[in-house]
């Protein structure tokens, strides 16, 4: 096999996308939709080839945050319907209706502005609004009597969905999903003796899919996390997570630029931080926090080098990462290593990074940065 002809790349599974996307289909049954989330540029896998896959495989909508991320989608051939979960903003309104995208209203006011536009162009203007069941983020706190009125006076902007979304859905220790479900469904129920019941009502991401919370699952679920291989830990004691066959979709790969040697004593990166204890073999990275490499895996982090597990050494800089390289006497310049991914018997995951940072593996992923090539396999 040739050397690698990137600095740092990922590779994606179009494969692990297809069977994420098919695990969460399985696990919810057929009366449920599934609504891939594909905002963040697919959390940095690549939206447009996610969403191709995913339309490969039926889904009928696709979540983003914005306006641009759905347009993007649209300018590649992507034909799915598009929900724009966080973008109302004044500038970005025309543009929901010229590449036909669905908005969220997070106001009541923003009904009648959808509804103005609908005029001036002369349409009907779908749209979903979000509710603030408790979560104190985006989405209308008005009472069921307030939204009622709120929805029934347009002519043109047309309530299709209904929405909320979890702030501890996988904490089975508190009750605030559950409380958080009972103020939707007194909207819900506001809305149905109405006569103005909507067509999708959807409350549920990953957490509610893998831990059951079936009665947060409606007739439409929001996966983001479970489509790229990831499931968060739950807290509490917690039925068995329904998606445990999720598969990461993303392994991330740096070149070794030189391969050195050092003796007793010699200080490594930015700051000294590390001091060779030995004399040692040490390789240079093409990899940084500028990639996305978090900079709080200094001195603590570990990647994979010819098979074997090797520790970060020193301060992670931003374009340049050192390893421990005495045990692998075959690396060389050019030279692949693993950040995260598996090879042979020795795995990384996002998870694990992210414990080691501090943080989250959400941020793991989304912080790969545009410069890292996307390779789709």
């Amino acid at each position: 096999m040739g050397l690698p002809p990137y600095r740092s790349w990922v590779e994606i599974s179009r494969d692990n996308i297809a069977h994420n996307f098919r695990t969460v289909k399985r696990a919810v049954g057929p009366d449920v939709e599934v609504m891939p989330v594909v905002k963040a540029d697919a959390y940095r896998h690549g939206a447009i080839e996610v969403s191709r896959t995913l339309e490969s495989e039926g889904a009928r909508w696709l979540a983003v945050s914005n306006v641009e991320e759905g347009a993007v989608l649209r300018d590649a051939g992507v034909r799915a319907r598009i929900l724009v979960m966080a973008d109302f903003l004044p500038a970005a309104r025309e543009a929901l209706i010229d590449y036909r995208l669905t908005p969220v209203l997070h106001s009541l006011a923003d009904i009648a502005e959808l509804d103005h536009l609908a005029a001036k162009r002369g349409i009907q203007a779908p749209y979903h609004l979000k509710i603030d069941s408790g979560m104190g983020r985006l989405g209308t706190c008005g009472t069921p009597a307030e939204i009622v009125a709120a929805v029934q006076a347009p002519k043109l902007a047309q309530l299709e969905g209904l929405m909320t979304h979890f702030a501890s859905v996988g904490d089975f220790r508190v009750g605030q999903t559950d409380e958080q479900l009972r103020n939707f469904d007194q909207v819900c129920s506001g809305l149905r003796d109405a006569g103005i019941p909507p067509k999708i009502v959807h409350t549920g991401s990953t957490g509610a899919i893998a831990y059951a919370r079936r009665n947060a699952w409606r007739n439409m679920v929001r996966p983001g996390h479970a489509i790229y291989g990831y499931t968060s830990p739950a807290r509490g004691t917690a039925p068995a997570n329904l998606l445990r066959d999720v598969r990461p979709a993303l392994v991330w790969k740096a070149s070794v630029l030189t391969v050195k040697d050092v003796k007793e004593g010699a200080l490594i990166g930015y700051g000294g931080i590390f001091r060779a204890p030995k004399d040692m073999r040490i390789a240079v990275l093409a990899v940084g926090y500028a990639d996305g490499l978090p900079h709080r895996l200094s001195n603590r982090g570990r990647v994979i080098a010819c098979g074997r597990s090797v520790q970060i050494l020193g301060a992670v800089s931003m374009d340049l990462t050192t390893i421990d390289a005495t045990a692998c006497p075959e690396l060389r310049e050019g030279t692949a290593v693993t950040l995260l991914g598996r090879e042979g018997t020795e795995s990384i995951d996002a998870r694990e990074i992210a414990r080691l940072a501090g943080t989250i593996s959400y941020s793991v992923l989304c912080g790969i940065s545009s410069r890292v090539k996307r390779v789709y396999v």
